[in-house]
């Protein structure tokens, strides 16, 4: 009887780690930037990825030019259809942070839920 509940406990804790790490947003928000492209790619499960260019600055004192990468996923595939007609255009994308990726979501824990704006070329 104790064997019983120590493994429904920890079968419990185990269950509540995995939803926490997989499903339990963590952050969110909106990345702005150039569409570099968006594919759909995957052996088993095909997943919308995406990268976004960000804005650079110049670094101090120098003339060289930074700029930042955002890579996604894309968990629905109209959201990803219209972004495949972006590529290329400054666009605004809202996104919600997991702690772990899921095969069918996506190979990044950023995954896009939808686009606020896409800039007129």
């Amino acid at each position: 009887m104790k064997g019983c509940l120590a493994a429904a406990v920890v079968l419990f804790g185990l269950l509540c780690v995995g939803l926490f790490k997989y499903y339990w947003v963590f952050g969110e928000g909106v990345k702005a930037g150039e569409l570099n492209y968006i594919v759909k790619k995957g052996y088993v499960f095909k997943t919308y990825e995406g990268k976004l260019i960000q804005a650079g600055f110049k670094a101090d004192g120098g003339s060289a030019i930074q700029s930042y990468e955002f890579m996604f996923s894309v968990e629905r595939p109209e959201i990803a259809d219209s972004l495949m007609r972006c590529s290329g255009r400054t666009v605004e994308l809202y996104y919600k942070e997991y702690k772990g990726t899921l095969p069918w979501r996506g190979m990044s824990e950023y995954v896009v839920d939808s686009i606020v704006s896409v800039q007129k070329r």
